[in-house]
């Protein structure tokens, strides 16, 4: 017996894509994005930099390995909703202590599976990411285009996800205090810090500059997250007030709000960067990368003239900026994710390159 399509997905142009509903049964109306991740699958829906987004996933078979507790990148996922080729619900792996399934369940996240993924990915290649309501598949279609129609686009992303108050994340024999601001933080990226002798401090992304002070960091990391980094003009002005008195380093949002505050501009990619294969290019070594990448906006190459920001990376598949520094200010950046370990450690260099620069400021200011 063949089981009846029961859910669907409908874009704002009027297409549509039925499937099979799995993880939680909620309508949500949200951006269409894709991901060609092969694996990792558990990172992305935990992922907060994809809140008010739903990701197809390019690769066909999703579940089969679970979800296993010490994986999460946050604590509270905020994904948008899941579009999966086949999902798979008896994952095989000895570590997995629940299914994608029941996860998605518990934080009223839908799925929807038995998508044509392929035809669904040109659709958002060729004419861009769209907005689309994740609904039943008995909804009618002008109904749900109304309901696109009169849903605002949300600018909240970054305040939905930030922390409420500071929390603390510190290892045996600390060498540096780093403050984080937390746009949206990945808790890998905690970790990689931990790893290097750093004591982190994870603060709300609204936290005034004076109060970063007052906690003497030796270096300050803004974090990825979601959204328009144009929205986020408080860590854009934090950036302006102390750059040049801390070392700062900044991933993907963090990368953009940094070009920003230093003058640089930022735009909208059609369809965005996602997926752990993109090869990127240090014009300082000539050594390519394989890259990991989250993330709807760039910096605009040509705006970083006169602003004191130099050109350190470029993405090799279409000429995007990747990665800016002030060596005066000690400051830094890049669009990727180095602790996603595509590579699998080819950008690990940036969080040590962080290291150093903390400690020559310290000794500087002896």
């Amino acid at each position: 017996m063949i089981k009846e399509k029961d859910r669907k997905i409908v874009l704002e142009d009027g297409s549509e894509y039925y499937g099979y509903g799995f993880g939680d049964e909620c309508d949500k109306i949200c951006e269409i994005v894709f991901n060609t991740s092969m694996v990792g699958y558990q990172e992305i829906i935990s992922d907060p930099s994809y809140t008010y987004q739903a990701v197809v996933m390019t690769y066909p078979l999703i579940g089969n390995y679970g979800i296993t507790d010490e994986d999460f990148e946050t604590k509270t996922p905020t994904i948008d909703g899941l579009i999966v080729r086949e999902y798979n619900d008896q994952p095989s792996n000895f570590r997995y202590t629940k299914t994608l399934s029941e996860v998605m369940c518990e934080y009223h996240i839908p799925g929807v599976s038995g998508i044509d993924t392929r035809k669904l990915t040109r659709s958002i290649r060729d004419l861009g990411s769209r907005r689309v309501m994740i609904t039943s598949a008995s909804t009618p279609t002008e109904k749900a285009l109304e309901e696109i129609r009169n849903t605002p686009e949300p600018k909240d992303a970054v305040s939905k996800v930030s922390c409420k108050k500071r929390w603390y994340s510190r290892t045996s024999n600390a060498r540096f205090n780093v403050i984080a601001i937390d746009c949206g933080i990945k808790l890998n990226i905690v970790r990689s810090l931990n790893a290097r002798g750093c004591n982190v401090t994870v603060v709300p992304y609204n936290t005034p500059a004076c109060e970063v002070e007052r906690m003497n960091p030796d270096g300050i990391f803004l974090s990825n997250g979601p959204g328009n980094p144009e929205d986020v003009t408080e860590v854009k002005e934090l950036v302006k007030e102390l750059k040049g008195k801390y070392p700062i380093f900044g991933i993907c949002l963090g990368h953009q709000i940094i070009s920003l505050a230093y003058g640089a501009k930022t735009y909208k990619l059609k369809f965005g960067h996602r997926g752990g294969n993109h090869p990127v290019k240090n014009l300082k070594t000539g050594k390519i990368e394989i890259t990991s990448q989250n993330h709807s906006y760039a910096v605009d190459i040509n705006s970083l003239e006169n602003t004191g920001l130099k050109l350190t990376h470029i993405n090799l598949l279409d000429n995007t900026a990747e990665g800016v520094e002030c060596e005066s200010d000690c400051v830094f950046s890049v669009q990727y994710h180095p602790e996603s370990a595509p590579g699998p450690q080819d950008s690990a260099y940036l969080f040590d390159k962080f290291i150093r620069n903390m400690q020559n400021n310290k000794q500087c200011r002896r």
